[in-house]
């Protein structure tokens, strides 16, 4: 199965707006977290449906709604009516090969994002799909499983740490936001690291150093396919002009945006840096093949004079003089080795091994 692309078969044909799940189902059953603060207050439920955790929406709280587990469709649906947000921005959330896209109104913005998982040694890119809906007082999250990207917000929120807590629900779409870029950037970084690392092997150019490459080139592809129509967003929300974001959160989204920046200008460096790379290790090889040749050639060219004489020599006249003197052999491989040494001599002279 392609790994840029994922099948669409189950869409196709299908009216615009129809609700219906695209990728892999990574978890059994959903999940509805509420997370509830204000200045004064944290308060954590999980919710048995959907309904129940809309109703938890109020004034004076922010209220944030994660609901893990795309594959139940239904609660997807049940957010849309409930909060009257367009069928075909829904159908987009359940698609989770969309590419990372933004839908700004008057009620919502609507954003849909790439997490990039733990990256180790040799292994490929993990990404998920993560989408937000904001809207007045609420914030609603979907991901394709329960995943560990927001814990650290989470937990700033218990502790009261950093102004979450004093702030509304833009800026908690804004932390949300960044904290997914902080792991673009750990990704890169990652990556980074095992990409520089190519250049002290490219000095052998073994033959385990090309699959390493195509790796790491792959790898980068996909990671810029996840990450640069993030800088698009983030251009775009610095341009809105909506009411759901305050002055002060503005501000944030500016810093937001020069570190996606400095996010897609990183894997672009890292994508020449791996053309070089290649390009270098195949003048690495042609080099080695040209001194192979460059030897072959020295010697051929050697015995080719030898190959004469013996040629002459070796032909049925009656009449050679030489062969019946008594030192013709001797003196025969005398001529040989001078003019094989002279040969010699001459390409080391222009140093030509």
């Amino acid at each position: 199965m392609a790994r840029f692309l994922k099948n669409r078969l189950l869409a196709k044909g299908k009216s615009p707006g129809s609700l219906t799940f695209i990728g892999h189902q990574k978890i059994e059953k959903s999940r509805i977290r509420v997370f509830k603060f204000n200045k004064e207050a944290v308060i954590e439920l999980e919710m048995a449906n959907i309904s129940e955790a809309v109703e938890k929406i109020e004034n004076g709280f922010v209220t944030w709604i994660n609901v893990d587990g795309l594959h139940d469709v239904e609660n997807v649906a049940t957010i849309g009516q409930l909060l009257h947000i367009s069928p075909l921005v829904l159908e987009d959330i359940l698609n989770t090969d969309h590419r990372p896209s933004l839908w700004v109104n008057q009620d919502h913005i609507c954003t849909i994002l790439k997490a990039i998982g733990h990256v180790s040694n040799g292994n490929q890119i993990h990404e998920e799909q993560i989408s937000f809906i904001l809207g007045k007082g609420y914030l609603i999250t979907f991901q394709e499983k329960t995943g560990d990207h927001f814990d650290s917000v989470r937990e700033r929120i218990r502790q009261s740490v950093g102004k979450t807590r004093q702030s509304g629900p833009d800026y908690l779409y804004y932390t949300l936001f960044d904290a997914l870029v902080d792991n673009y950037i750990i990704a890169i970084e990652t990556l980074g690291t095992n990409i520089e690392n190519i250049d002290n092997k490219l000095i052998k150019a073994s033959k385990e150093t090309l699959p390493e490459i195509y790796h790491y080139k792959t790898e980068i592809s996909y990671i810029r396919k996840l990450i640069r129509p993030v800088k698009e967003i983030t251009i775009r929300l610095q341009k809105s002009d909506s009411e759901l974001f305050v002055k002060n959160t503005r501000n944030y989204i500016d810093d937001l945006d020069e570190l996606t920046t400095q996010a897609v200008e990183s894997i672009d460096f890292y994508f020449a840096m791996l053309t070089d790379q290649l390009n270098i290790y195949q003048t690495k090889i042609s080099q080695g093949q040209n001194e192979i040749m460059k030897i072959l050639t020295i010697f051929t060219s050697i015995f080719i004079p030898l190959t004469f004489l013996t040629g002459i020599y070796g032909t049925n006249f009656d009449y050679l003089p030489e062969l019946h003197y008594r030192y013709s052999y001797a003196i025969l491989w005398g001529v040989f080795i001078l003019i094989s040494g002279g040969m010699l001599a001459i390409y080391k002279k222009n140093r030509w091994f």
